[in-house]
Order: C-alpha cells, then structure tokens, then sequence
C-alpha cells in the first residue's frame, strides 16, 4: 500500500485491512510504503507496525512517486500472492476473493475494473470518469489493446510475477500500472481484468490537469520504449 500523506484516510483503512487479513489467517503482511510524506503518516506507519507484527514499514527519503513506492514495496514481499491497493480502498478489500478468484483459474495478473460489465462506480464525478474512459482509449490505441481499465488501484499479482515485473519497472508516477501491464503481456503473463466495486474517494490525490499532463508524457516513453 502506496501511502503520501495519508494521516487523515490511513487509520480507518489500517482499521479495514487489518480485521479483513486477519480473519483470513496468519498467513500475511501489509507492507505500507511512506512515499516522503510531510505529514502524520510515517508516525502512524510505526505505530502500525509497532502493535502488529504483520504490519511491515518502508520509507523513501523523499517523495518519488507512485510506482517508485509501490515498487519498493513489492521488492519486500514474500507472500505467494501480492496485492496493490490504495491507502483509500477505493475498492473496498472485501472485493479481493473476486481477484483471487480469477489467480485460482489461471491468471498471471488480475485487475479490477470499473469498466467491466457487473463493475460498480459509486459517486464517481463526471469529469473524472470522462478522464479515466478518454485514458483508457488512449492506452488502448497505444499500448494494451483489450484492457478496458489500467488505473484501478485495486490488482493481484502471483507473487513470483510481481517481483518480476516492478523489479522492471522505470515509471515512477501514476502512469506505472500501464507499464506494469505492458511488461506481463509482453513477458507471456496471463492477464484477467475483473470488474469491482468502486467508491469515488474525495480526496483523492490524482490532480486532474498536472497529472494527466505527466501520465500522458509517461504513456509517450513506454510507447517508445524510452
């Protein structure tokens, strides 16, 4: 879990991941990934892993960006399984039996989507569903014909394959998930997209003109291999 300045959603999700995980046995970790936060959060991270012993903390020295935070986090895993989420469970943790599901028969990667047929926005703003679909259209015309939504924060790794692919990885901002997709079908990874709950975050972190302007540039390098 990719966390920048997080103090204000971090303890109900903590609250969230920690019950969920726990009923499913002592076969977990939660790696939480400060991203140079200038905030409460690394304070709430130690305290996390201070009071459970499942609760694992990473902390970049500086603000590098998404995929560099989730990135390091993935490079610390152990577990059979690897799942990326946002700080905010946007898709509620509940929804992961459905990725689960789609590892059990056969899939390398599975993603969730808002995209899918039987998906579910909940107070989704207009303007940002425009500026997911018009992305989609974009990475599907450049990159990942067929895949109908990269951007959901909510995916499912085997975990030798995540280890694989974000070893890789070169995007370091929000664009990562596109590159992340590129590398496992290129690599021969099976990828299911999985339609999921979506409950719109109204703080989210994505800011609609600056960092669509940075994902598109990110989608250009990919594309050319830079």
């Amino acid at each position: 879990m990719p966390c920048f300045n997080e103090d204000a959603r971090l303890p109900s999700s903590l609250e969230q991941a920690e019950a969920y995980l726990g009923l499913q046995g002592p076969a977990f970790e939660l790696l939480l990934v400060d991203d140079g936060s200038s905030d409460r959060t690394p304070e709430l991270i130690r305290e996390a892993a201070s009071k459970n012993k499942h609760v694992h903390a990473v902390f970049l020295p500086a603000n590098r960006g998404k995929g560099r935070a989730v990135a390091e986090g993935v490079a610390r895993s152990r577990g059979g399984l690897v799942l990326i989420s946002d700080a905010d469970f946007s898709a509620p943790i509940q929804e992961m039996p459905k990725l689960e599901a789609a590892i059990a028969a056969g899939a390398d990667v599975a993603i969730g989507s808002r995209a899918k047929r039987g998906a579910r926005e909940v107070d989704q703003p207009l303007h940002r569903r425009l500026m997911g679909k018009s992305f989609n259209l974009l990475v599907q015309g450049l990159l990942l014909p067929g895949v109908w939504d990269t951007q959901c924060g909510f995916k499912l790794f085997r975990g030798d394959v995540a280890r694989d692919l974000f070893g890789r990885l070169r995007t370091e901002g929000f664009a990562y998930d596109v590159e992340i997709l590129v590398l496992a079908r290129r690599s021969g990874y099976k990828i299911s997209e999985v339609p999921v709950r979506w409950i719109n975050s109204s703080t989210s972190r994505v800011q609609t003109v600056r960092h669509s302007r940075q994902m598109l540039a990110d989608v250009l390098h990919i594309r050319l291999g830079r």
